[in-house]
């Protein structure tokens, strides 16, 4: 449901923006249907109720673009008619006994469905149709001839994107654009995921707009456009053109390759030199040793077929018994090998130069971060240290007669009891007197001390 979705909104906007340019016409009407009835049929037959899997399903939608022209005052003539169509049987998607994924389509069923939603075709049509469980093998590499119909397939890719393939001689890549539901910001967003997940090749090497082209199967100014952003992204990236092929490389940054304090003629010694200026070193290092990590990898491609012919003609030696045939076979094999040990040399060679660009490029990389940082010399440290050990000690100083100050005053300020009380603070605890009460008040005599314990136990015993 969600490719079905996709596709039919992708192609109707690119439908609507090629009135009166790919497709003929001055007159427009834009239909939308769905084969939902069938489906709803197709699930009572089987005896399924169910309106949760009737929202799942893809309900075979298409979009029909009609082009007319204004003939007489009543009467316009049609000109054209696109199609955007979704192939997906709904016996491939309900529930069974065994869940299964669902089959690819193959060229009778493709035919009979443009066939029926085509219907007289006096007028050109283009029709595009979409399955998303995908084609056939047989499909993609045959030739669809009908009267007054080009045929185009597309179908998703497991990576992401859409493939769109023309099945007839009109159907050129202005006319496939049309039914590509990937707009130009998707495919410089999947260009830009790829060079995220070849982080590691940028660090070593660089990245071929070329060899992604080919692998997402996009144009290369797409991919080339997605470079200049990623290098207007960040900094340290840099886009350079090697024949007939566009590079991404990291080098230095932009910010490190201009001084505002450098002077006049400073600046025009740079203009003739890179002396001094290891930004600039560092960003030609960077691309030379791209160029050299591209060449690398292309010998190393032409190895690995060499190898997979030594296995091939191995083979065929060991299966043919003819005396003159494995003698032929033997001089083909020798000659691939030391094709192969020159490769190998070549590649090796690569691999060194790549090695010492790569510490160069190190060197000027540590000597560039320490231009940036700009520390101190060691007599301005020391200066700020003895600096700052003045100010420690000129600091404590006033410290100290802040205290002085501070208790001088306190002690002003303070009246004769105050102090008094103060000094009563710091004088050791004494027990406290006993107050007179009015039975001892009437007798000077002192009260006896009451008997200790062991008194009163002794006296029953003296009596």
């Amino acid at each position: 449901m969600q490719v079905e979705a996709e596709f039919l909104a992708g192609a109707e906007s690119n439908l609507l923006k090629a009135r009166g340019r790919q497709l003929r016409g001055s007159l427009w009407r834009l239909a939308r249907l769905d084969e939902g009835a069938s489906i709803r049929a197709a699930l009572a037959a089987r005896r399924l109720f169910d309106r949760e899997l009737l929202g799942r399903l893809p309900q075979n939608g298409r979009v029909v673009l009609y082009g007319h022209e204004r003939r007489w005052w009543f009467r316009n003539r049609r000109t054209c008619v696109a199609i955007a169509s979704v192939l997906a049987p709904p016996e491939h998607y309900l529930p069974g006994e065994e869940a299964t994924a669902p089959p690819p389509i193959g060229l009778s069923d493709l035919v009979e469905h443009v066939r029926r939603i085509v219907g007289d075709a006096s007028v050109p049509h283009i029709v595009a149709v979409c399955s998303p469980s995908g084609f056939t093998d047989e499909v993609k590499r045959s030739h669809v001839d009908l009267p007054n119909v080009t045929l185009i397939v597309v179908e998703p890719r497991a990576g992401g994107g859409w493939s769109v393939v023309g099945l007839s001689e009109a159907a050129d890549q202005c006319l496939c654009a049309l039914f590509d539901p990937d707009t130009t910001a998707k495919k410089v967003r999947r260009v830009r995921e790829e060079i995220e997940t070849r982080t590691a090749d940028l660090l070593t090497g660089g990245v071929s707009a070329r060899e992604i082209a080919e692998r997402l199967e996009l144009p290369t100014e797409i991919v080339v456009q997605a470079f200049r952003q990623a290098a207007m992204a960040d900094p340290e990236l840099r886009v350079s053109g090697s024949g007939r092929d566009v590079l991404l490389f990291r080098g230095a940054p932009v910010a490190s390759m201009e001084d505002g304090d450098m002077s006049v003629v400073d600046r025009i010694r740079q203009l003739f030199g890179l002396s001094g200026n290891e930004a600039k070193k560092i960003n030609v290092l960077s691309e030379r040793r791209a160029m050299l990590a591209q060449r690398r990898d292309r010998l190393y491609e032409d190895i690995a077929r060499l190898e997979q012919r030594e296995r091939d003609l191995l083979e065929q030696g060991r299966q043919n018994k003819s005396p003159v045939a494995r003698r032929r076979i033997a001089s083909q094999l020798a000659q691939h090998r030391r094709e192969m040990n020159r490769l190998n040399t070549t590649a090796a060679m690569l691999n060194q130069q790549i090695n010492v660009i790569s510490t160069h490029i190190h060197n000027l990389t540590l000597i560039q971060q320490g231009q940036m940082a700009r520390l101190p010399t060691a007599e301005d440290l020391a200066n700020d240290a003895v600096r700052a050990e003045e100010m420690l000690e000129q600091l404590k100083a006033d410290v100290d007669l802040v205290g002085t100050l501070e208790s001088g005053v306190g002690e002003a300020l303070a009246s004769q009891d105050e102090l008094e009380i103060l000094r009563e603070f710091d004088e050791p605890e004494t027990p406290a007197k006993a107050q007179p009460t009015a039975a001892t008040a009437e007798s000077d005599e002192p009260e006896a001390a009451p008997p200790t314990p062991e008194k009163k136990r002794d006296k029953p015993e003296a009596v």
